[in-house]
């Protein structure tokens, strides 16, 4: 019998990229005490680059929202590989959600509405949390968006 958050991804259909292995000398995750401290997550799906350019240049907020919430599916995907169980997640307490946008850009907030707006759909209130939206420069690889996270688990 799947898990009440495998249960409600199956029900809002939303599927899960394969979690990706480190690029460099990092882990994905890491567990102590009763928090996951997740790296940056970027826009890849099953080790294709999605969303490559800035906001406010190449793409538009719609663009950098769903590019949010991919990075989203990757930081969920992340923890079900570290925790095994999605259920152990007892609350998101932090996202920090970087956004490559021109200078002139100040819509930063929107775009992580997308991995907020996620990760409220499948934790429900326990996906509620604190949030960092800044623009920067530039992100690896060129994408459009990177997230981190802070969970509290059981």
């Amino acid at each position: 019998m799947p898990g009440k958050i495998a249960a409600r991804l199956a029900e809002l259909k939303i599927e899960l990229p394969k979690a990706a292995a480190p690029v460099a000398n990092y882990v994905p995750v890491v567990v102590t005490g009763n928090h996951a401290y997740l790296s940056g997550q970027i826009t890849v799906w099953n080790g294709e680059f999605q969303f490559k350019g800035q906001l406010g240049k190449e793409l538009q907020i719609e663009d950098g929202q769903k590019a949010a919430r991919l990075c989203g599916l990757n930081i969920i995907a992340q923890l079900q590989a570290a925790l095994g169980d999605l259920d152990r997640v007892r609350r998101c307490v932090k996202l920090n959600v970087f956004v490559n946008s021109t200078p002139s850009f100040t819509d930063q907030p929107k775009v992580a509405n997308g991995v907020s707006d996620l990760m409220a759909e499948v934790f429900g209130d326990a996906g509620k949390h604190a949030r960092s939206a800044v623009g920067v420069a530039q992100l690896p690889l060129g994408v459009s968006v990177e997230v981190d996270a802070v969970f509290e688990i059981a």
